[in-house]
């Protein structure tokens, strides 16, 4: 067939008229165009200017006949603009000015020059005298109060655990622990505290809080002792490391440790659980967040020579305020170098504050900065709300927030980095701003001086019993101490927590007025008041949002029957 095919292919080739497909009209077109345009040049154009247009119309015509032109559109359009670029002389191509994104620089210090007239002749209103409005109506908050009368049931074990990192973090551990060994009918020991090279605080217990009552206050919850009994370490030869420990996952479920934690408990009869820091989720069963908030908020006092000092210095911070009826504003400010460190954000110290600020990341966190692949935006981190709030910023929004300058500000607070410089627009603006180094006396300071955990105890105090809380920077202390404000004066937290991404671009705004500047920031802190008498919600902490409903109620007796039939 295949032979057949090509003899008659070639006799048609060889002479036969053979009727061909019709052309389309594109290429009919083409054709023609040829024709009439061959003749226009012939006879209107000669020498090279006719070379160059009859090269140009036959490859257009063999692109048309071809249907190429759209493949080759796109090159002869970029090598027509490539040619129409390089006629033009750079020199008058306009230059593109790079502005920086709004609220990624600091310019507060400029902001304040600029500001501060207009500031200290607006000093008529006290916001303290109006600051809270909202009352809370979510229920009746009340302490604490156990309701198991009829006795603990006979223990299933020893219960070890070590509570890693500072002041707060601890109390995280010991009120979590509490809340295990509860739920599981074990002994809980009291907590040990684990010295870590960073905070470097060898305190014990007894050193930070109040044994005798915490031993006392959850005596009819559960068991707690200062040691294990002798015969049960003659079992592990006194030595701690032969003792089972459990290495539990941050956030597990209070589940876990009855399906996992409470069979060995009952084998072995004495267990470690180290570290404990965050080792129970925050969502659990009323009779876990009542002991939790028992531990928290009731059993855990801070020891005597820490509370006798603490109320001392509320004392005489409410003298300082007399000209607002005792009423004094606390600030938690986080400006330590390690914090400006870590935040890896740009103020205005220039080349000498990037060489310390590297120097101070490198020395703590060895190569986490440095490593390579890891690209470090500080301007992404400052409109974020990421960066530390200085001193000076705390200054301009809290006077821009209607507070006075004879308002007393208690300020808690490490180190400040380069206090010398940093504090002294925060001191123009509240010259009455005191710290626990300015309130006490030295002798009264230098027992605790060494010791950064009852240090930040001190803080905590005087923090408690402002009629202002301002937080500056996340963390576990404000975390806490809004809870704890929270219990201790129905519900409401009386803390200011600002937008810092908001107060980002404001602070970054060179056209920014006084008015303007005070009007938005009036409504930050009015903001702050509703969000104050907030309920807790799924998943948050109850230290945070203690709830009042699950303060009284427990399903403690019922649950125990259960663990004991096991």
């Amino acid at each position: 067939m295949q032979n057949h095919a090509y003899s008659r292919l070639g006799s048609l080739g060889g002479g036969a008229t053979v009727p061909s497909q019709p052309s389309s009209p594109r290429r009919a077109w083409g054709r023609k165009a040829s024709v009439k345009g061959g003749g226009s040049a012939r006879a209107g154009a000669g020498g090279g200017a006719g070379a160059v247009w009859r090269a140009a119309r036959v490859v257009l015509a063999a692109l048309l006949r071809r249907q190429g032109v759209f493949l080759f559109a796109p090159l002869l359009y970029v090598a027509a603009m490539l040619l129409y670029m390089g006629s033009i002389s750079l020199d008058s191509v306009p230059r593109v000015i790079s502005r920086p994104a709004p609220g990624s620089m600091y310019r507060s210090p400029q902001l304040y020059d600029r500001l501060r007239a207009d500031m200290d002749a607006d000093n008529a209103t006290d916001a303290l005298a109006t600051v809270w409005r909202h009352a809370y109506k979510g229920g009746i908050w009340r302490p604490c109060i156990s309701n198991n009368t009829n006795g603990l049931p006979e223990s299933n074990g020893y219960i070890y655990v070590e509570a890693n990192g500072g002041l707060n973090q601890q109390r995280t551990s010991i009120c979590n622990a509490v809340a295990v060994a509860g739920f599981l009918n074990a002994t809980l020991i009291i907590p040990n505290f684990h010295y870590h090279s960073i905070w470097r605080d060898p305190s014990k217990f007894s050193d930070i809080y109040d044994e005798d009552r915490f031993v006392h206050r959850l005596q009819n919850d559960i068991r707690v002792v200062d040691k294990v009994p002798e015969f049960i370490m003659e079992r592990f030869g006194h030595n701690l490391s032969n003792v089972f420990n459990f290495k539990i996952k941050a956030w597990s479920p209070i589940q876990f440790y009855e399906d996992v934690v409470l069979p060995k408990l009952i084998e072995e009869r004495f267990i470690r659980i180290s570290p404990f820091a965050n080792r129970l989720s925050f969502d659990a069963p009323p009779a876990v967040q009542r002991l939790r908030c028992l531990a928290n908020f009731e059993a855990l006092k801070f020891s005597k020579p820490i509370t006798t000092l603490s109320n001392t210095l509320v004392s005489r911070m409410r003298e300082k305020s007399s000209e607002n009826s005792g009423k004094y504003v606390a600030v938690h400010l986080r400006f330590e170098e390690d914090m400006v460190a870590f935040s890896c954000c740009v103020f205005d110290g220039g080349d000498n504050e990037k060489k310390e600020l590297d120097a101070a990341r490198e020395r703590g966190w060895r190569g986490k900065f440095t490593r390579p692949g890891r690209v470090i935006r500080p301007g992404a981190i400052r409109m974020n709300g990421k960066c530390p709030l200085s001193p000076l910023e705390v200054g301009l929004m809290l006077r821009a927030m209607g507070f006075s300058n004879n308002t007393a500000i208690y300020l808690a607070s490490g180190r400040i980095y380069k206090a010398e410089k940093n504090m002294a627009p925060l001191l123009e603006m509240f010259p009455l701003l005191q710290t626990k180094e300015t309130l006490a006396l030295d002798e009264e300071l230098a027992p605790f001086m060494n010791f950064s955990s009852r240090m930040a105890a001190i803080d905590y105090s005087v923090c408690v019993h402002s009629e202002v809380f301002v937080t500056t920077q996340g963390g576990n202390f404000p975390h806490f101490l809004i809870g704890h404000r929270r219990y201790l004066y129905g519900g409401h937290s009386k803390t200011i927590k600002p937008d810092k991404r908001r107060l980002a671009i404001l602070f970054d705004n060179p056209r920014i007025g006084w008015k303007s500047l005070k009007r938005q920031l009036i409504n930050m802190r009015t903001h702050s008041d509703a969000k104050g008498i907030e309920m807790k919600r799924a998943n948050e902490s109850i230290y945070t949002f203690p709830c009042p409903d699950c303060l009284c109620r427990s399903n403690k007796s019922e649950h125990s029957k259960s663990i004991q039939a096991r």
